[in-house]
């Protein structure tokens, strides 16, 4: 996405990641994000000018690099769960001319710096997510940390303040502006039960197996009816086979098929690092002796895998991306799939019946199969041929 976004002095042209096959119905930020920019660029001149060292700032769930932009020059730590939205940031910095020699990158697994000047934190609709980010900030928060957090008004639920208020301090919501509020949380330094979330464990039905699930993975709770029907119809590789997991989520896909193939290798992949993590967890609990046959990569689809050099590429795409309904993630997996593979590698994938997957595989791999339906999905197969 190209669009010029303006905030008093501030103009700048924001792009969708990723940029393959932009998607021009869609902007890079909403109305929380300016609401955000607009509190926190006083702070920042404020504590500018009143401190002796440059403001420590801390960027939070940043999904495009509207927040970061808008801060424009200086120091900035940025933390984010995804890789697209890291790359995105990265991106509409360099299209902005801001330099990001001064920016630290940090994924949700990694600390936080300890005691921010200024955060910036856009909500996450991920409730499990929110909480552990307001569990790390604890750990470093003091009382002359500024917070400034906004979301839109429809998603700030008794829930989500409840959350505030137990990690942070007495919470208060703003009136709604452009559909959105602020969230106003007092640090209250003597606060407890401060650990985030744990990770969450349940059987997968009909095995011996727990999946792990850490927060922000989709399907976190429940085995999602899409992997369900997956599941019944994983293929069956040659020995040695080279398989990669695209999306991987918690790692459920991965793992029935270690289990059902003795002799084969995974890459686990995703653009989430609390999924990747999960993944891990769960082929480490289950099959440990198998985890010599894995390697688990946060990336962008397959932007680090080489050409020609998969057999087997298994996946269950999204069809969103952060808040966003679209399928061109989907799409650039599907490119990337075609690259990866040998000659005469399968890409097999389970998708929702009104999605239009099946017309754009047949359109890159000249055709595309359907191996299994139920009444919202079916099991689809393409085999490069050339």
């Amino acid at each position: 996405m190209n669009t010029q976004f303006t905030l008093g002095s501030i103009s700048l042209t924001l792009h969708r990641w990723p940029l393959a096959q932009p998607n021009h119905s869609l902007q890079a930020w909403d109305a929380a994000d300016e609401l955000i920019l607009t509190q926190a660029l006083p702070i920042l001149s404020d504590l500018t000018q009143r401190l002796a060292t440059p403001p420590k700032v801390l960027i939070i769930n940043d999904a495009f690099g509207a927040l970061s932009c808008g801060l424009g020059a200086g120091s900035q730590v940025l933390m984010q769960d995804s890789v697209l939205a890291q790359l995105a940031c990265r991106y509409n910095r360099t299209q902005n001319h801001l330099d990001n020699a001064d920016i630290t990158e940090l994924s949700s697994l990694d600390a936080l710096p300890d005691a921010p000047d200024l955060v910036l934190l856009k909500v996450p609709q991920n409730h499990s997510y929110l909480a552990h980010i307001l569990a790390a900030l604890s750990q470093v928060m003091t009382q002359e940390t500024q917070l400034v957090v906004a979301a839109k008004a429809k998603d700030i639920t008794k829930q989500v303040l409840a959350l505030f208020s137990h990690y942070i301090g007495p919470t208060q919501a703003s009136l709604t502006e452009k559909k959105c509020r602020y969230i106003q949380s007092q640090w209250q330094a003597d606060a407890t039960q401060r650990d985030a979330p744990a990770a969450m464990r349940w059987p997968l039905d009909d095995s011996h197996f727990t999946l792990v699930n850490y927060a922000n993975v989709f399907a976190r709770e429940k085995l999602d009816i899409g992997a369900r029907l997956f599941l019944a119809h994983l293929p069956k590789v040659a020995p040695g086979s080279r398989v990669i997991d695209l999306g991987c989520g918690n790692g459920v896909l991965s793992l029935q098929l270690l289990a059902q193939q003795p002799d084969c290798k995974l890459i686990l992949t995703d653009e989430s690092y609390l999924a990747i993590a999960s993944a891990q967890a769960t082929l480490s609990e289950n099959l440990p002796e198998r985890l010599g046959d894995c390697q688990f990569v946060a990336d962008d689809c397959l932007t680090q895998q080489a050409e020609h050099s998969a057999d087997w590429i298994i996946c269950n795409p999204p069809f969103h991306q952060q808040n966003a309904v679209t399928t061109h993630v989907a799409s650039q997996m599907f490119r990337d799939a075609k690259r990866v593979l040998k000659t005469g590698g399968r890409l097999r994938i389970v998708a929702n019946r009104h999605l239009p997957y099946k017309l754009q595989l047949e359109k890159l791999f000249g055709h595309c199969q359907q191996l299994a339906a139920n009444p919202k999905f079916v099991i689809l197969e393409s085999i490069k041929r050339s």
